[in-house]
């Protein structure tokens, strides 16, 4: 693979151990490249934590700061509030360090570089299943729903959401490609997001889908 193929990524840990393990890990892969600098040296920030800590909240607002908006977080425990509160500092792409090997790294990285996003399917299933309660339990006795997006663009949240990509959106909607990047485009201009997974976070926590 050409070296400008290969996609450049910042490597950052709150332990120097998590640091140097999955650099190597990184390292031994032809599809991404390794670099330690700013934003422009780099297309993604991958950062690695055992839990969403105080520690790691500094080193992910550094890596915002520093202009990095294409973050992939791999951390030991998360829960749905974090990964909210992560999201909307940044972060497109979540793993847990048990299930991210080399193969899940470099697929989320290329993920993140695409402008995709992606959540643990059990979190965001958590996630959707407390809102469509609220919606079930609370607002809909009283008459009430939740507004702010057109239904197109609710459906292709939701699509978003249960990890499709855009050309499996398109397909499913029967919308094309272009259209599909044009109301995320639109959503995310809109409500002053950054990308696709700010998008289903801002969405979810504003009961939109």
């Amino acid at each position: 693979m050409f070296e400008s193929e290969r996609t450049p990524v910042v490597v950052r840990a709150t332990d120097p151990i998590l640091h140097n393990g999955v650099c190597m890990a990184l390292r031994s892969r032809d599809e991404v490249r390794v670099v330690d600098g700013e934003a422009g040296d780099a297309t993604v920030a991958l950062l690695v934590a055992d839990r969403l800590d105080e520690t790691m909240t500094q080193l992910l607002s550094a890596l915002h700061h520093q202009g990095f908006t294409r973050i992939v977080l791999v951390a030991g425990e998360v829960d749905d509030n974090e990964i909210l509160n992560a999201v909307e500092h940044g972060v497109c792409a979540v793993a847990r360090r048990a299930d991210a090997g080399p193969e899940v790294l470099v697929r989320l990285i290329k993920a993140a570089a695409a402008g995709e996003g992606a959540l643990p399917p059990d979190l965001l299933g958590r996630l959707l299943n407390r809102v469509s309660r609220l919606q079930r339990q609370v607002l809909q006795p009283q008459g009430l729903h939740l507004g702010g997006m057109s239904n197109r663009e609710t459906e292709v949240l939701r699509l978003v959401a249960a990890g499709y990509s855009t050309q499996e959106i398109a397909a499913q909607l029967c919308y094309s490609q272009r259209t599909v990047k044009s109301i995320l485009h639109d959503v995310t201009n809109r409500f002053q997001l950054r990308n696709r997974s700010h998008a289903v976070a801002y969405a979810l926590r504003e009961g939109l889908i």
